[in-house]
């Protein structure tokens, strides 16, 4: 007889071991597989001679309370950090040099990050119409605030979020709170101001103003928090290669379904009442694919790009210019080999030895995935050189170490609405599978948390009304 759990997660990412969570705390029988060694997913940290880094999420946004709940419920809340103040300030590429970007109007007027006309241009915004069909990020900024605009501040953007191109990822899918101000208030403008009075009165944070923080020993605590208080119900090299129909007995809510995979050279089955897939959708679509073919070939052709992360450990007395900010982003038009690069031992402490700075850089993307594919050593001459360009910095790095993703972040490309809609209805049909992870309901650490609450919860309204039926 096979062993036996109410709910079997698929996939031990932040994103799967959080909604376990939630289930554990309410009550529920639930059992994680997690393929790798070690759960967590991106979420790794790594300690070198008092270097700290980050291989995937180098921080948080607060834009959630479930963040700091999950951290107390787990018992990691007070190593909770906040970052440096400093970090609320960032900086732009353009024509050689670093430009803060500018957070307030008066900062905005004065700033040369845009010219005399590019600012004018935004004077016609409140004036636009709406989009009559779904618009990329790029046709969406250029039609409301002009092309200026559009390269010098919301393509580094989403280099920066996505390690995306702007011209493919759909603004209704990967920044749906920018699109709703243009469908909810007509502007943009107009809704920043009416907006932050409707925040205001929910008491709830916008991402710009939400703190930015991260644990003293770095992210991977809150998976490894997670795991532990999780015990034995997390089980790390099980790879799962299908579920199937174990019990139908002709009725859905009778339905029971078997996860059969291979763990450390030996064949599995396990049976659940519910199956969460929370993986990427690369990894869910084959073992889907004998429910539903089109789906898994939707979830196959979800595009990852490939990222390289450079981090570079320099003398403190090696950097040129002050380093009074969070860091920088590059626009496409300044034609350089990163995307950007995040000033890691300024914004957190515990991030470098003494005396000593750390700097985060990121290569390919979606920009120039091809990148990736380099040497580590000539990674780092690439990252080296740029550095000395941008932010002046001599010298050779103390202290490298390159870590590649070859499917780093999903893009939510135009028509990405439509694959949710099919995983919607496909969870509707099946009845006890359902879908999660970074490529649904947003990519940051925030999102992640709070799509693992409502995925838990609906897996609960699902067990409830199953419980039901066949009570009846």
């Amino acid at each position: 007889m096979a062993e036996h759990h109410t709910v079997v997660v698929v996939g031990g990412g932040i994103t799967g071991l959080a909604t376990a969570w939630w289930l554990y705390k309410a009550g529920v029988d639930v059992l994680v597989l997690e393929h790798d060694a070690v759960a967590g997913g991106t979420m790794k940290t790594l300690h070198r001679d008092g270097w700290l880094i980050e291989t995937g999420p180098n921080s948080a946004l607060e834009t959630t309370p479930l963040l700091r709940q999950l951290s107390s419920d787990v018992g990691i809340e007070p190593e909770i950090v906040y970052a440096n103040e400093t970090a609320d300030k960032r900086y732009i590429l353009r024509n050689g040099a670093l430009h803060p970007l500018p957070m307030t109007p008066r900062l905005f007027l004065t700033s040369r990050l845009w010219s005399l006309k590019g600012k004018l241009r935004l004077l016609k915004e409140p004036f636009v119409g709406r989009a009559s069909k779904e618009e990329t990020i790029a046709e969406f900024v250029s039609r409301r605030l002009g092309m200026e605009f559009l390269d010098y501040a919301i393509n580094p953007f989403v280099a920066g979020v996505y390690a995306g191109n702007p011209g493919q990822l759909s603004v209704r899918a990967a920044f749906p709170k920018l699109y709703a101000l243009e469908e909810k208030y007509g502007g943009l403008v107009k809704g920043q101001i009416l907006g932050a009075r409707e925040r205001k009165k929910r008491a709830e944070k916008a991402k710009d103003r939400s703190r930015l923080f991260s644990y003293r020993d770095g992210m991977q605590a809150l998976p490894l928090a997670i795991v532990k208080a999780l015990g034995n119900r997390v089980r790390t090299q099980a790879t799962v290669d299908r579920v199937m129909f174990a019990q139908e007995n002709g009725s859905a809510a009778r339905r029971i379904y078997s996860v059969t995979g291979n763990a450390e050279g030996k064949n599995f089955a396990v049976d659940a009442d519910a199956v969460i897939l929370a993986t990427p959708s690369y990894r869910a679509a084959p073992i889907i694919e004998h429910f539903s073919a089109p789906l898994a070939s939707l979830l196959k052709n979800i595009y990852y790009p490939p990222v390289a992360e450079v981090y570079l450990g320099f003398s403190r007395s090696d950097i040129g210019r002050p380093l009074d900010g969070f860091g920088f982003l590059v626009p496409a038009k300044e034609q350089r080999t990163i995307l950007g690069t995040i000033w890691s031992s300024v914004i957190l402490p515990g991030r470098a030895p003494a005396d000593r700075v750390a700097l985060t850089s990121f290569v390919g993307g979606a920009r120039q995935p091809e990148l990736v594919s380099g040497e580590d050593a000539r990674l780092i001459e690439l990252v080296t050189q740029e550095l000395h360009s941008i932010m002046n910095v001599n010298g050779k790095p103390l202290f490298a170490f390159v870590t590649r993703w070859e499917k780093a972040i999903p893009q939510y490309h135009l028509g990405h609405l439509s694959i949710i809609q099919n995983i919607e209805e496909f969870e509707q049909t099946r009845g006890g599978i359902f879908l999660s992870g970074n490529y649904r309901g947003g990519i940051a650490v925030g999102d992640c948390i709070i799509n693992s609450e409502r995925t838990a919860q609906r897996v609960q309204a699902f067990l409830m009304n199953k419980t039901r039926a066949i009570a009846v």
